[in-house]
């Protein structure tokens, strides 16, 4: 009884120690989504984007106080010397003034500061179209690296089998020397390869670690892969999507900015009518102060008649109303021309990776019949490393063609603005 509590004991005892230990290696695992989430929380530009568009909304906000009236409050505390005597006198004053009619200024001024503020907001979402861009690219750049080290040991396994048949050949005085050297040079180029597929993999999670704020040398499973579904895109949908991204709307904004800036310069060709009020108190100097309390109230009328500069601010404000209209007929050519390539791109790199497919199938026979035939002697070592060779290529061209398809896919939605291709479609 004794004895079967002990073992029960022990069990549950490395259990534990077994989850307790095997725990942190399993929990953390990261995926796309989640290192989308970890950059946009830790990197600095897009922070810095956050702050503007909080900047832009107090401004926005201050643009209301020309429809406010402004209060002023003074005091002043002068002494005064004179041949016969010396006095002091001090006054308080108190002014409030509001304006008017000043022909719409204000108006437009709170219209530039809406629209300025809209900006900052799609400069936002365009900033998070890139970094998430930069994301999936660092992502799947990691990932892609991880598979090639994974393929990089296998054919490292599969020039060992091969060394080790030439040597048992050559033991047995069936296959020459120069088998063993064949195969011994292929053997130093599988492991010289995956020493340099350990360096990339390393980097490629350092560019990963440096965009979601962790330390550059961290090391974490990769929860992902370079597989997709997609393989039809309607391209005259895209490039009407394409229209609505970020850029497009700030510019279109840019064009209302300089309409508004050209109907602020019209403004100052109207009369500007404000209203004040002041309470003024002086205390002090004797006899000399005539009226200690002055109050007033009036309206002022401001016309400029002529002025030089304002004609020509109407013509310059005019002339850049056009230049908006001219840069967002080009901006839209070079995003309608960007999609149109990027469509192409993927077109492209879904054929290869189909090829790629093939290629790897016909690879792997092959290598399998060349071990074979001289295995058994009806071989040459030559056909046996060319054979694995290929077949490593082969498996490495196979991720490089679906990277480029999965990196094509992430360039398509960027210039597209469209944060997932699968929910658009």
């Amino acid at each position: 009884m004794r004895r079967q509590f002990k073992t029960k004991y022990t069990v549950s005892y490395l259990l534990t120690a077994f989850i307790v230990l095997i725990g942190p290696l399993t929990a953390f695992a990261l995926s796309l989504d989640e290192a989308i989430k970890m950059a946009k929380e830790k990197l600095p530009s897009y922070k810095a984007s956050i702050i503007k568009i909080q900047a832009s909304e107090n401004l926005y906000w201050a643009s209301l106080s020309p429809y406010l009236p402004s209060i002023d409050l003074s005091t002043s505390n002068k002494k005064f010397f004179t041949n016969s005597e010396e006095y002091d006198t001090r006054s308080y004053s108190l002014t409030m003034g509001y304006t008017l009619f000043d022909a719409g200024k204000r108006k437009t001024n709170r219209q530039i500061a809406r629209l300025s503020l809209e900006q900052d907001r799609q400069e936002l979402e365009r900033n998070t179209l890139e970094l998430e861009f930069n994301v999936k690219n660092a992502f799947y750049r990691a990932l892609a690296q991880l598979e090639i080290l994974d393929q990089r040991r296998i054919a490292l396994k599969d020039t060992e089998k091969d060394h080790e048949v030439a040597e048992g050949r050559y033991r047995l005085g069936v296959a020459k020397l120069s088998d063993v050297l064949q195969a011994s040079v292929r053997l130093e180029q599988a492991k010289f390869n995956l020493i340099q597929a350990e360096g990339d993999c390393r980097n490629a999670l350092s560019d990963l670690n440096s965009l979601i704020g962790r330390p550059l040398d961290s090391e974490y499973r990769l929860e992902g892969s370079l597989e997709t579904d997609l393989r039809e895109i309607n391209l005259q949908r895209l490039i009407e999507r394409t229209l609505e991204r970020p850029e497009i709307k700030k510019y279109r904004l840019s064009e209302e900015i300089a309409r508004s800036n050209l109907f602020l310069t019209m403004s100052e060709f109207y009369p500007k009518v404000s209203a004040s009020a002041s309470y003024t108190k002086t205390g002090g100097g004797g006899s000399r102060i005539f009226s200690p309390e002055e109050k007033s109230a009036g309206i002022t009328i401001t016309w400029n008649i002529f002025e030089l500069g304002k004609f020509y601010k109407k013509k310059a404000s005019e002339a850049e109303s056009q230049v908006s209209g001219e840069t967002l007929n080009d901006i839209i050519r070079q995003v309608s021309l960007d999609v149109t390539k990027s469509y192409q791109d993927f077109i492209i790199a879904l054929s290869k990776v189909r090829v790629a497919e093939e290629q790897l199938k016909q690879a792997e026979q092959n290598y399998a019949q060349a071990f074979g035939e001289y295995k058994v002697g009806k071989g040459d070592i030559l056909s046996l490393v060319q054979a694995e060779s290929a077949l490593a290529n082969a498996r490495q061209q196979l991720i490089d063609s679906k990277l480029n398809l999965i990196l094509s896919k992430s360039t398509i939605e960027r210039v597209a603005g469209i944060h997932r291709l699968e929910e658009f479609r």
